[in-house]
């Protein structure tokens, strides 16, 4: 196991998702938040994941490629709408109803979705005077 970032505990299980520094319990997070941390810019190679090759099973003219939907993670504008817990209640309502495309046509009546669905349009998606020539 890796030592906590605050306490230097030997058990620290735990990873921050911005800076990815190693911290042992909730106290220690915490603590960790109140520094402040910026993502890391160099990762370390057991850090990095092994790209896994994702496929789509029946991909049509809609899909958005894997790659276009990666970059979602590095938007400001997402990041930003997901920081509104209204907004994380409605997905995770989305991804537990029965009815998901139904689900998703009632949250589209909520402004704050509507906010998201369009930052996640405007990266997969970009407007036509942004798109390169």
């Amino acid at each position: 196991m890796k030592d906590c970032c605050v306490c230097l505990a030997n058990d620290s299980r735990y990873k921050c998702p911005i800076c990815k520094q190693n911290y042992c319990s909730a106290a220690c997070c915490k603590a960790h938040k109140t520094v402040g941390c910026e993502p890391s810019r160099v990762e370390n190679v057991e850090d990095v994941e092994p790209q896994k090759i994702v496929k789509y099973d029946f991909p049509t003219e809609d899909t958005v490629p894997l790659e276009k939907l990666q970059l979602l993670r590095y938007s400001d504008d997402v990041k930003e709408c997901l920081n509104n817990p209204h907004v994380r209640d409605i997905i995770r309502g989305i991804l537990h109803h029965s009815d998901p495309t139904s689900a998703i046509a009632s949250a589209m009546t909520e402004p704050i979705f509507v906010e998201l669905a369009d930052a996640c349009l405007k990266v997969v998606e970009p407007p036509d005077d942004e798109k390169p020539c």
